[in-house]
């Protein structure tokens, strides 16, 4: 197929090395992040923070939450250009809705007299939330949403990435209190690859084929 988002994607692929040297230029960081705040999500709910690790400091924070387990992506906490943790807020309320109705209401979205008729999407939440308010599956599965959006904008802008699951959750609350509250399984490591050593980029595109994963009805 010939198009161009199609070829970005076919050339896009999981970096196995980067080039530490290279760097992801401040315009180009400006679009990733305002395509982040704009990913979807249930009920508009947005039960995410995004810790974007950049600074040598942060780095080696990130470095260290793999003493324990994930070896195989620690190098990549410094060399690669930028690494964002992608966490979920585990018991997200009521008070983090209104947060998002309210700014409906600055925005136009929602008529200040319908606020509270607004609530009534909340029931989504509620489905999902145990005895103890906590609804982390449901947040977490939000939270991919974005991480996916976020990779095909890096695709678009030709930089590289790298999503790790491979990250150790309770080290990284521990090593960023900045996630208070919020749980991070999911990091994107991003930059540019270091084309003598990542061996993914020289590989051929492999996926199934379309009339195996798609049906049409």
């Amino acid at each position: 197929m010939s198009h161009q988002i199609i070829t970005e994607l076919e050339k896009r692929h999981t970096v196995k090395h980067y080039d530490a040297s290279k760097h992801i230029s401040a315009a180009d960081l400006a679009i990733i992040y305002e395509a982040m705040r704009l990913s979807p999500s249930s009920i508009n709910s947005q039960p995410w923070k995004f810790i974007v690790i950049e600074s040598d400091e942060a780095k080696q924070r990130f470095h260290d939450t793999f003493a324990n387990k994930f070896q195989f992506n620690q190098k990549h906490a410094k060399a690669a250009s930028h690494t964002i943790l992608f966490a979920h807020k585990t018991h997200y309320a009521r008070a983090d809705y209104e947060n998002v109705i309210n700014v409906d209401i600055q925005t136009g979205r929602t008529k200040p007299e319908n606020k509270d008729q607004s609530f009534g999407a909340f029931a989504f939440v509620d489905m999902n939330t145990d005895e103890q308010g906590n609804n982390a599956a449901w947040t977490k599965s939000q939270t991919y949403i974005a991480l996916g959006n976020t990779m095909n904008v890096l695709a678009r802008l030709g930089i590289d990435s790298t999503p790790m699951e491979g990250v150790d959750h309770e080290l990284i609350s521990e090593l960023f209190p900045e996630l208070e509250g919020y749980q991070c399984d999911v990091a994107l490591a991003m930059g540019y690859n270091d084309a003598d050593q990542d061996y993914n980029a020289a590989l051929p595109k492999s996926r199934l084929a379309i009339k195996d994963i798609v049906t049409a009805l």
